[in-house]
C-alpha cells in the first residue's frame, strides 16, 4: 500500500509531447513552440524523430539523461487533434494519463516564463481539449511555455490574438527562444530524475532574459 502511494506521488514522465501545426508554414511561429521544444530535447538528447504512421506524428524514442527510456511526440494531426495522436501511443504502450508530460504556448504568460503543472484544464488551448477528451482525463503534467499577449489587443477582437499566435518572433524574440528552450530542457531533465512536483518550484520562479 505504502509502495503504490509512494508511486503515485512521484510522476515522472514516460511520454513527451509538444502541441503545433505540422504544414511548414508554421514553423517557428508562437503556437508551434512545443514543437521547438521536442526539437529541443531531441537535439539535448540524440533521440531522432521520424514519421510514424500509427502514431499520426513524428516519433522518437531512447534513453533521457538520468533516467530510463523516454519517448517524445510532435503530433501531425493538427492542433484540435492532437489527442488522436497521444491516445494512439498511450494505447500502444499502456501508458497511464498522468505519464505524459504535454508542452504548448500560453498567451497569458509572458515570454520568459514558463509554468508546470501536474493538473488542470485546457484553459482554452485547443490542442489541451484534445488531449484531455482522447486521454479521459485532466490528470497528466503540462508545461506552459509564455507567448505574451499582443501589444495592442482590442476587447471582442479574436482576430489580433490569432495573428499574434500564429505569427513568427521577432529577431530578439527568437535570441530570447532559444534561452527559454535551453531551460525547458532543464525542467523536464529534473522532473524525470525528481518528479514533476519537485521541479515545479524550480519551473515556474525564474524568468528567463536576455542578459544585458
Amino acid at each position: 500500500m505504502t509502495e503504490a502511494v509512494t508511486k503515485q506521488s512521484l510522476v515522472i514522465p514516460q511520454l513527451i509531447v509538444g502541441l503545433g501545426n505540422p504544414e511548414p508554414k508554421y514553423d517557428q511561429t508562437r503556437h508551434n513552440i512545443g514543437f521547438a521544444a521536442i526539437d529541443e530535447l531531441s537535439r539535448s538528447w540524440l533521440i531522432p524523430l521520424a514519421e510514424n504512421r500509427k502514431f499520426q506524428a513524428e516519433y522518437g524514442e531512447g534513453i533521457a539523461p538520468g533516467n530510463g527510456k523516454v519517448r517524445l511526440l510532435k503530433p501531425l494531426t493538427y492542433m484540435n487533434k492532437s489527442g488522436q495522436s497521444i491516445q494512439a501511443v498511450t494505447n500502444w504502450y499502456k501508458l497511464p494519463p498522468e505519464s505524459v508530460l504535454v508542452i504548448y504556448d500560453d498567451m497569458d504568460l509572458p515570454l520568459g516564463k514558463t509554468r508546470l503543472r501536474l493538473s488542470g484544464s485546457a484553459g482554452g488551448h485547443n490542442g489541451m481539449k484534445s488531449a484531455i477528451a482522447h486521454l479521459n482525463s485532466q490528470n497528466f503534467p503540462r508545461l506552459r511555455i509564455g507567448i505574451g499577449k499582443p501589444n495592442h489587443s482590442t476587447n471582442g477582437d479574436n482576430s489580433e490574438s490569432i495573428s499574434h499566435v500564429l505569427g513568427k518572433f521577432s529577431p530578439s524574440e527568437t535570441q530570447l527562444t532559444s534561452l527559454i528552450l535551453g531551460f525547458v530542457v532543464e525542467c523536464v531533465e529534473f522532473s524525470l530524475k525528481q518528479g514533476v512536483e519537485k521541479t515545479m518550484n524550480l519551473c515556474n520562479s525564474r524568468t528567463v532574459e536576455l542578459s544585458a
